[in-house]
């Protein structure tokens, strides 16, 4: 089961992740604008996530930690990238409303909504971007907790998910080939 006080603990490592590779990954940014931007602006976004959440009780179930941590991205979205962050996170806080702790399905459930969330929201999805990492994430997610895996077995599939269609995005979107970046 997923706690709140994991949720929480998730967001701020997640925070400190993106912030300590900054620039790495603007530096990689060359779509749809190659402005150099997108580790700064997801940095900023995810850090004022876990700025509120921070402030939680350790107590809070994983319906408050989603729902303060969503609101906190879209008020402190940057960029199109932090725009698309707060979406995924809209859906997934949607997806988890009123529930204390998280088990498999329901995490996995909520990384679909998420994901769903984020595609309806953007006017023309293009493949080889974050949308496709959230989606083939979340697709993991659900086929591990259909077959019954507990919430770190569902994580760590969405992990792995991720991490395979990030690896695949060259693919997908050629200008990423052609500047040699995921």
């Amino acid at each position: 089961m997923i706690t709140g006080n994991m949720l929480r603990d998730g967001i701020i490592s997640a925070a400190n992740n993106i912030t300590g590779l900054r620039k790495e990954v603007d530096a990689m940014n060359v779509f749809p604008v190659p402005d150099g931007d997108t580790g700064t602006n997801m940095s900023m976004t995810i850090s004022a996530a876990a700025r509120e959440a921070g402030l939680l009780p350790p107590d809070a179930d994983v319906s408050a930690v989603a729902d303060v941590v969503a609101s906190a991205l879209l008020r402190g979205a940057r960029g199109n990238s932090g725009v698309i962050l707060s979406l995924i996170f809209r859906g997934f806080a949607k997806a988890l409303k009123g529930t204390k702790q998280a088990d498999g399905l329901m995490l996995a459930a909520a990384l679909h909504a998420g994901a769903e969330s984020a595609y309806k929201a953007v006017m023309k999805p293009t493949e080889g971007t974050i949308l496709t990492v959230v989606r083939r994430a979340a697709e993991n997610a659900l086929e591990t907790a259909k077959n019954g895996g507990d919430a770190l077995a569902v994580w760590r599939t969405a992990c792995e998910g991720a991490a395979d269609a990030l690896a695949q995005t060259p693919e997908l979107l050629p200008v990423l080939k052609k500047a040699g970046v995921v």
